[in-house]
């Protein structure tokens, strides 16, 4: 107990302050993307033929970040002239279409979402569902239960079965073999309830897009509430978006189901 006691006072307080007090990531994270409308139109076809997601619409100028795995290409073919990938980790999105952008962003939490909080209050019970991802959409969300995150201080926690849960957050693209899987888990949480799709392979089926083995949209299954870019999105992206449901809100307000 005496080494245990001595240990604590040693290592102090290692949780985060986030989000009473912002979190700066290191400059070679790829979070944000600022893009320049403006940029040479040979530059743009460039960047949309050399995309590994065919995430770049260079007619329009915009870049799907459902689709998006942040590899950075664009980036430096450009040379940051017409992408940019910021330190800011701080996006998400209530409908599918939002992630198409020429840069603006909604923000999560603009206005408070009353009808989550009203129905959820302080306490968020998730079941997790890995539909065939490689782990590392998995690993990111699995690591905010770590003191660092310390998740369940916001009154978020994971449980084990789907009778006890709030809602549903999916991982991974979903492949044939989980597909019934994936449905009985939802039918099984009690309704009302939400819907939570963290990565590019939740949201378009990441580089698996394509494939007769996954279903390229969650949405033709069921209606996806909350959408968290990123291949993997960074641990403090699915935290910011998962205080938008409780505290933060959103600019356009969830739907609860």
């Amino acid at each position: 107990m005496i080494k245990c006691l001595s240990n604590r006072w040693e290592q102090g307080h290692r949780t985060s302050t986030y989000p009473k007090e912002t979190i700066l990531l290191p400059e070679r994270y790829r979070g944000k993307p600022v893009i320049n409308n403006n940029c040479d139109q040979k530059i743009i076809d460039q960047c949309a033929r050399n995309c590994p997601q065919e995430a770049i619409d260079p007619d329009h100028c915009t870049i799907d970040l459902g689709r998006c795995v942040f590899c950075g290409t664009c980036e430096r073919l450009s040379q940051g002239q017409f992408i940019q990938f910021t330190n800011d980790f701080e996006f998400a999105f209530t409908q599918k279409k939002d992630c198409i952008t020429n840069g603006s962003i909604p923000d999560l939490n603009q206005h408070v979402n009353v009808p989550a909080q009203k129905l959820f209050g302080k306490s968020l019970q998730l079941r997790q569902v890995s539909a065939g991802g490689c782990n590392a959409c998995e690993a990111d969300t699995n690591v905010l239960n770590t003191p660092f995150f310390d998740l369940s201080r916001f009154g978020i926690q994971f449980v084990a079965s789907p009778r006890h849960a709030d809602g549903l957050l999916i991982t991974g693209p979903v492949t044939r073999n989980m597909r019934t899987a994936l449905l009985q888990t939802y039918e099984a949480i009690p309704s009302p309830k939400i819907v939570i799709a963290v990565g590019s392979c939740a949201l378009s089926g990441g580089p698996f897009r394509g494939s007769p083995d996954i279903c390229d949209d969650l949405n033709d299954l069921m209606k996806v509430d909350l959408l968290v870019p990123g291949c993997p999105p960074h641990p403090l992206t699915i935290l910011y978006a998962l205080l938008g449901v409780i505290g933060g809100g959103s600019s356009q307000p969830i739907v609860i189901h």
